[in-house]
């Protein structure tokens, strides 16, 4: 079994992007620059923004940092998403997900120039990505499909089975395994009212598991030699931890893991890679790869 080391691949790729960025700044090309619109002070989303900052730092990057409290108006937030757009320093920039209840996510997602859009979310580089055309691919499928190849793990024609629909995952993730530039693979989706879901997981080579539920997948739905990749990442209570909770992924690691050709570990597997592919989109967008 080989352990997928997602935090140590992530440091080595801010390397190369920031040695990247070090001989384009040096040519006179521009800093790349990083946004981020954070509302309210969620503790996952507070963590995760400031791990971004911090990412653009070891990047070369600037970045910056908006801040609006829970009661901001949907017309604020759409005022400052046209500000952002018009920025000709921002290359690309983020609203960070959840959005309090009052405001509609799909329209201030809707207002993102798509050519900013470095998570991937707005409708055209979705609909890019499903007919395989270049885009901004949402972070966490990039991580995932960035550590397969780094660790040389084949994926044409094996079969993939994806457990979860979700639009941030689970339907990205299964549009890329199938397109022959990514994955080249056979891709089943399973989710939580999937009649066979345990036999289509014993018949999986790579088993990506992003459901939701903690623990999950156990031992007796994972063939031996499969690669799993769990990108669940649920806070359970801990009092044996000084926060009081730990991380735990949809596998059932401590007896999964021993059955597996590869696994990514919860956490240091697929999480730091997904900030890790928000700053490979960031410098994309900064040389207009795309667009």
């Amino acid at each position: 079994m080989t352990l997928i080391d997602g935090k140590q691949t992530a440091i080595d790729i801010k390397a190369e992007i920031a040695e990247e960025v070090r001989q384009r700044v040096a040519a006179g090309e521009k800093q790349p620059h990083l946004a981020a619109i954070l509302v309210g002070h969620d503790g996952g989303s507070e963590t995760y923004v400031k791990n971004k900052v911090l990412a653009c730092e070891a990047c070369g990057f600037k970045s910056t940092l908006i801040r609006y409290e829970d009661d901001v108006t949907e017309q604020e937030l759409l005022e400052c998403v046209d500000r952002l757009n018009r920025n000709g320093d921002i290359d690309g920039y983020i609203v960070q997900l959840p959005l309090p209840k009052h405001i509609d996510e799909q329209k201030i997602i809707e207002a993102i120039d798509y050519r900013k859009d470095v998570d991937g979310f707005h409708p055209v580089n979705v609909g890019r990505m499903a007919i395989g055309l270049p885009c901004f691919i949402s972070a966490t499928p990039l991580g995932i499909l960035t550590l397969l190849r780094r660790y040389g793990i084949e994926t044409k024609g094996k079969k993939c089975v994806i457990l979860g629909r979700s639009n941030i995952v689970g339907k990205p993730m299964a549009q890329l395994m199938m397109q022959k530039q990514w994955g080249d693979a056979t891709v089943t989706v399973c989710h939580s009212h999937s009649a066979t879901l345990k036999e289509e997981c014993r018949q999986a080579d790579i088993l990506i598991a992003a459901i939701g539920q903690p623990a999950f997948v156990t031992a007796d739905m994972v063939k031996p030699g499969a690669v799993v990749i769990d990108v669940g990442t649920t806070r359970v209570p801990d009092s044996s931890r000084k926060s009081g909770y730990r991380l735990q992924g949809d596998v059932q690691f401590d007896e999964v893991a021993p059955l597996c050709s590869f696994i990514t570990p919860v956490p240091g597997g697929v999480g730091p890679m997904t900030i890790c592919s928000l700053m490979t989109n960031t410098l994309a967008a900064a040389k207009k790869e795309f667009y």
